[in-house]
């Protein structure tokens, strides 16, 4: 039946008359009808825009994607982006096992857990420093971070074949470039007992600039748990959702996303959903002159 108020069709009156509804009612319907159509075509866009984030970041939560939905002007709430990502099956994950990165049976000096009751303020006051491994086709290779624990960016890291001091040294001589204009006469520095970090070289580096030594208790990776969040981030948003053949594979996709990914775009619940450089940013610009 074609309802309208022209002459060539049913009017609303005689409509809501033979139907026996009311002229109000009718009009409700045509608006409910409307925003269903329209609230369908939200959807539909908004789980467009959803696939092209989990893609992007394909560990995050419904939290952190209704943030970047709402970055990139789509207005959602929590519950409906938890709905659609469950509609969508928007979460996939792989397992692996696990290979043991540190060596802390070593004759060389244990400093003590400087990081423990420490209450960070501000950057370069707290970076923590850790080792993992990274599966190839045929061999393991190995990353050495470090990690500024007030904005959470990876401020220093390396890969190669060796696990040795050489590896560490090299991830703290790129975070010590990237903070080159910095002062770090207040900065500690975290790790695990691990010989690589305990050796003489890579001890007397950090005293030769005047930063604080501080170690985790042996066998408590709680103790290091912010290096610990960035390996697991690093591992179920990069590494476990890649196949890299050979080592050059696994440094151009790693380097991806550390810098273009994690420290300049992933945003972090600990930081006021920002990303690393972005928080950096704002830190410095409510700076007092």
């Amino acid at each position: 039946m074609i309802i309208s108020e022209k002459s060539d069709c049913i009017s609303v009156n005689r409509a809501a008359e033979l139907l026996d509804a009311s002229r109000s009612g009718y009009y409700k319907w045509r608006a409910k009808s409307h925003d269903t159509d329209e609230e369908k075509n939200s959807d539909v866009a908004i789980k467009e825009e959803m696939q092209k984030i989990v893609i992007e970041f394909p560990g995050y939560g419904y939290r952190r994607v209704k943030v970047e939905l709402r970055n990139r002007n789509h207005v959602v709430n929590q519950k409906k982006v938890r709905r659609l990502m469950k509609e969508d099956n928007l979460i996939c994950v792989k397992k692996r096992f696990k290979l043991q990165t540190t060596d802390s049976n070593h004759g060389e000096k244990i400093y003590p857990n400087l990081a423990k009751t420490l209450k960070v303020t501000d950057i370069n006051q707290l970076w923590v420093a850790d080792i993992t491994y990274i599966q190839l086709s045929k061999e393991f290779v190995y990353l050495a971070v470090i990690i500024d624990v007030f904005s959470r960016r990876c401020v220093g890291w390396d890969l190669s074949r060796n696990i040795d001091t050489q590896l560490t040294l090299n991830a703290l001589l790129k975070a010590l470039q990237i903070r080159n204009k910095d002062d770090l006469k207040f900065l500690i520095h975290h790790s695990d007992q691990g010989v690589q970090y305990a050796s003489m070289d890579y001890v007397n580096y950090l005293k030769d600039i005047g930063i604080q030594i501080s170690m985790s208790r042996k066998g408590n990776p709680y103790d290091n748990a912010f290096a610990e969040s960035f390996m697991k981030t690093l591992k179920y948003e990069e590494v476990y959702l890649n196949e890299y053949g050979r080592f050059n594979d696994a440094l151009q996709n790693i380097e991806y996303f550390i810098e273009e990914v994690y420290n300049l775009k992933r945003l972090h619940s600990s930081i006021g959903y920002k990303s690393p450089i972005d928080f950096e940013k704002t830190k410095s610009l409510n700076m007092p002159p």
